[in-house]
């Protein structure tokens, strides 16, 4: 049965990872969000750096610089997860392959785990 579906109709909606039109559009939206939430961040962290540890704590203890602080961690690495998997599928290729996509994915996490964790440490 699958001798009579043609080559274009196996790709079609798909690309080579068989999600990579999902993949370009994960990619475009988080730019995009990083676009917004990185120069929010640089204002609103570049006034924290510098003030003393107590000062700091009850700045990042105000919901707004919190929750951007916590977002762009979130966006940030969400990106760079999907960035690096491509990476990693473009010239890893077999075990080596698969080694390096679940690295990315646990060190992603992991740091995203202690940031989080540090912002709520800080927020609460």
């Amino acid at each position: 049965m699958g001798r009579f579906v043609t080559a274009r109709k196996r790709a079609e909606n798909l690309g080579a990872s068989g999600a990579g039109t999902e993949h370009f559009w994960q990619m475009i939206v988080s730019s995009v969000a990083l676009a917004v939430l990185l120069p929010v961040f640089a204002f609103t962290f570049g006034s924290i750096l510098g003030l003393p540890y107590e000062a700091a704590r009850a700045e990042m203890a105000r919901p707004f610089p919190a929750l951007v602080t916590a977002l762009t961690l979130l966006v940030g690495l969400w990106h760079f997860r999907q960035g690096a998997q491509v990476v990693a599928e473009d010239y890893a290729h077999g075990l080596p392959r698969k080694a390096l996509v679940i690295a990315t994915v646990v060190i992603t996490y992991g740091v995203l785990a202690v940031g989080l964790f540090a912002v709520a440490r800080l927020a609460l």
